[in-house]
């Protein structure tokens, strides 16, 4: 039987690190997720389970599975880590006219370009003491928004199926075709252009990979050959040296573009294939920052497109409340 009076700081990370694992349904991928190794996970697991006096996981099976008693301490642990974190935020806001402490998860392909505008935003208008950013995919926004570990994301889930959030529409974008600049092949449909240059695009692990990946099953389309990567920049420096070709929305090639990497862009031979950004945050905790960060965001990103893409950007995104990209 767990002593009450034992419960400590320790006991409270080894909940968190058991929760992460949980929902991973692995030991090292939850402890990635909180930036652990995996000895150092397994070893919180284990002290919950000497604390507890009964196995959590069976590791007779690969992957190891919840026990009976483990799905049951799952449940009441994400309880008591959602009621501690509603806690804190609760008294580090009363009596406060700012917000001391700011967790924002930014999309990794437009992190650099808002940054800086985001930091001014939360200290000049709202007076947030304590900032902290994590890029990343919205994976990683998923579970740093359910843990608790993150107060607002920008985002390309919107996390319908997640309860006491409310959200701000940024864009919706159509993918673009993007080639080497000196390519002079055939663009008239994505076989033609395989016949010259590989596919390159976001991998399996990722939102965007999935939703490539669906849209060409549902087209019929299998490439015979395939380069996968996890960040933008790296598929757009591929593309940039003549490895292969794309598909990619304008939010995911500005880093590549501000970077002046040579590409060629053109409108996808190919229709029904675009992602929507969202601002998502915990209702009714942070005033009016998520509206103001999802206004921001939205005239940072149309400027920078406009910039750095001409007319085939702006054709290519749609915003809430403006037809106009080039304005403001």
């Amino acid at each position: 039987m767990l002593d009450r009076h034992k419960i400590s700081p320790s006991l409270m990370r080894s909940l968190e690190v058991f929760v992460a694992v949980a929902e991973t349904g692995q030991m090292r991928a939850g402890a990635k997720l909180l930036g652990l190794s995996q000895p150092a996970a397994s070893q919180h697991i284990t002290a919950l389970e000497r604390a507890f006096g009964t196995a959590l996981l069976d590791r007779s099976t690969r992957p190891a599975q919840l026990t009976y008693a483990g799905a049951r301490l799952h449940g009441k642990a994400q309880k008591i880590l959602d009621a501690l974190s509603d806690m804190e935020t609760e008294l580090r806001h009363v009596g406060e006219q700012s917000l001391t402490l700011l967790r924002v998860g930014i999309q990794a392909s437009i992190a650099t370009t808002l940054t800086p505008s985001l930091i001014e935003l939360a200290q000049r208008v709202f007076n947030v003491e304590d900032i902290t950013l994590h890029a990343g995919q919205s994976g990683n926004h998923e579970h740093l928004l359910r843990t608790k570990q993150a107060d607002l994301a920008i985002t390309s889930n919107p996390f319908l199926d997640m309860d006491g959030l409310e959200r701000h529409h940024l864009l919706t974008e159509r993918y673009l075709l993007v080639l080497p600049e000196k390519y002079d092949g055939p663009t008239e449909s994505l076989e033609a252009i395989q016949t010259r240059l590989p596919l390159v695009r976001f991998g399996d692990t990722t939102n965007a990979g999935r939703q490539i990946a669906q849209h060409l099953r549902r087209l019929r389309f299998e490439p015979d050959t395939v380069i996968q990567a996890d960040r933008s920049s790296m598929v757009t420096s591929c593309v940039s040296t003549g490895q292969g070709f794309s598909l990619l929305t304008p939010t995911l090639l500005i880093d590549g573009l501000v970077e002046n990497m040579s590409l060629q862009l053109q409108e996808l031979p190919v229709s029904g294939l675009s992602r929507t950004l969202t601002v998502v945050a915990r209702k009714e905790e942070l005033r009016g920052l998520p509206a103001a960060v999802a206004e921001l965001s939205k005239q940072i990103l149309a400027q920078k497109i406009a910039r750095h893409m001409g007319k085939i950007g702006i054709r290519s995104v749609e915003l809430e409340q403006s037809k106009d990209l080039t304005s403001g």
